[in-house]
């Protein structure tokens, strides 16, 4: 007669054993996981709006001049031209209304406003969009100094849950995705994993990788990280995934070692 397999307890998904530890465990022991390293994220994100884009974003608006709007789809400006607004390390806002690219920015994201289009320039090219020809909006600091004031905290509050429904929805989708080539695997090896065990293990299997992306984002954040060194990172952070999700079938136990039951079972 066998022994039944103890299975570890899940609560830590930085080791295959760990991951593989989700698959035979309670689904909201996984949310709740999965919710604090989304929280952890947010914070990260949060700080670096707070300190690196905000306030690159207040200058601006506080070099604007007194008047000036875009209507029509155009840009009616009566400061100096070409202007440069503000410049971060991260971003930098530009007002040239004929895009005649004699101010070039050592930003990240250089944002240049034409009189017809505006212009985001990056490492990646540029994308040109056209104003709304049916808006009006406010481009001048007597406006948008008391509208920015009272939106930028929001904008923060908001961008927490976001951030998290946002990643956690992302980490649904990915699982959703990647828990058929898994539990297929795990049946070729004669591992005990059924098609919802393979799904919250793949759910698992995602946070390592997000875990070393969001450390990525802060050393951005501390300038200890060029964008194409971000960039890599994130290549990595989707490869980590799938080496998790395939070395943690190691430590599922084997088919021969559990009860026997239906490999195409919801239940786990």
């Amino acid at each position: 007669m066998s022994v039944p397999v103890q299975l570890p307890v899940a609560w830590e998904p930085f080791t295959p054993r760990g991951v593989a530890a989700f698959a035979h465990a309670r689904l909201s022991r996984l949310l709740v996981v999965q919710f604090v390293i989304a929280s952890l994220a947010a914070v990260a994100v949060v700080g670096f709006f707070s300190n690196d884009i905000f306030p690159v974003v207040n200058t601006a608006i506080g070099n604007l001049p007194a008047t000036g709007a875009i209507r029509d789809g155009r840009l009616d400006w009566p400061g100096k031209s070409p202007q440069l607004l503000s410049e971060g390390r991260y971003v930098a806002f530009i007002v040239d209304p004929g895009h005649t690219s004699q101010i070039r920015s050592t930003a990240h994201v250089q944002i240049e406003f034409g009189r017809d289009t505006a212009r985001f320039y990056s490492l990646l090219g540029y994308a040109e969009f056209k104003y709304p020809s049916d808006w009006i909006i406010a481009f001048n600091r007597t406006d948008l100094e008391p509208l920015w004031g009272a939106w930028e905290p929001e904008c923060l509050a908001i961008l927490i849950p976001a951030v998290v429904v946002g990643l956690m929805l992302c980490w649904a989708a990915l699982a959703t995705a990647y828990f058929l080539p898994a539990w297929l695997l795990g049946f070729m090896a004669n591992r005990h994993l059924n098609l919802r065990a393979a799904w919250k293990m793949s759910g698992a299997a995602l946070l390592p990788g997000a875990l070393l992306l969001t450390a990525g984002a802060v050393l951005y954040s501390l300038d200890g990280l060029e964008p194409m060194q971000l960039g890599f990172l994130f290549s990595v952070h989707l490869v980590l995934g799938w080496i998790y999700l395939f070395i943690s079938q190691l430590f599922l136990p084997r088919m021969d070692e559990v009860p026997r039951g239906n490999p195409f079972s919801l239940t786990s």
